[in-house]
């Protein structure tokens, strides 16, 4: 298993535009690393530079000290798995044969699944809890339910680093509970590398080991969420006045935004 992911001075521009600017952070096995900011500060363009979507026009990309640049690609998606932001699957697929396309790194053109393949996805469906719908068409699922697939789909690839570009986007707050509380107990239980961008930063704050505060394509913190997590910094970074203070039930930091005041 990979025991940590190195991201060191990653700059990456998009023609004149810089997006990532000088990024290092490293996350260890069994972590959650939340990735927050505004929009456009460059959160889905790293993870994009992380998956190798993107090469950086400087720094690299290193898992256990070695640099990813010369992995093939089957190398890369045995080790790491993606959920994107938006998922479109238009084809009647069912729930297992998504959940069985995260096994593809492992099989030949055309090999058929083993017993093993198949032990896992079962695995996968029950643990994301998506087996009671393994027969059902994608398309008839509700936004959480299919999510849960995707992420299901990223797990049979049985990754070692887990990347996520907003899973909960469009999920209500339930689902969105269930999912982070889903990751956290996989991370910790399979010592996976986790990084997720997220928008919602009590849900940061809960769920996640270690925060990673961009703007404009810079960090301008990282740690735990009490160290990230401050008013005047966050102000700062999204331009409104926020308070913030621990969470009455878990003691976790919690952001209040506050209206601005009409004289």
């Amino acid at each position: 298993m990979a025991k940590e992911l190195v991201v060191e001075n990653v700059s990456f521009s998009y023609g004149p535009r810089q997006v990532i600017d000088n990024i290092s952070f490293k996350v260890q096995a069994g972590e959650m690393l939340g990735i927050i900011g505004p929009n456009g500060s460059g959160k889905t363009t790293l993870l994009k530079i992380i998956s190798r979507l993107l090469v950086p026009d400087r720094g690299r990309i290193l898992i256990d000290g070695k640099d990813t640049a010369s992995w093939s690609p089957r190398a890369m998606a045995r080790t790491m798995a993606v959920v994107p932001q938006e998922t479109q699957i238009s084809f009647d697929f069912t729930v297992r044969d998504i959940v069985e396309m995260g096994r593809s790194p492992y099989l030949r053109r055309f090999q058929a699944m083993s017993k093993r393949d198949r032990e896992i996805v079962e695995r996968t469906m029950e643990a994301t809890n998506v087996l009671h719908l393994a027969d059902r068409p994608i398309t008839e699922l509700s936004g959480g339910e299919r999510q849960r697939v995707i992420v299901a789909r990223a797990l049979a690839q049985e990754p070692q680093i887990l990347l996520l570009d907003e899973p909960t986007a469009s999920l209500d707050i339930n689902h969105e509970v269930e999912i982070f509380q889903l990751l956290r107990h996989l991370t910790s239980r399979n010592g996976l590398i986790t990084l997720v961008v997220l928008h919602d930063l009590d849900l940061a704050a809960e769920y996640c080991d270690q925060l990673l505060l961009l703007a404009q394509g810079r960090v301008i913190a990282d740690g735990s969420a009490e160290e990230v997590l401050k008013g005047e910094t966050l102000a700062g970074v999204y331009g409104v006045d926020i308070v913030v203070y621990p969470n009455p039930v878990t003691g976790k930091p919690q952001v209040q935004v506050l209206a601005p005041s009409h004289h």
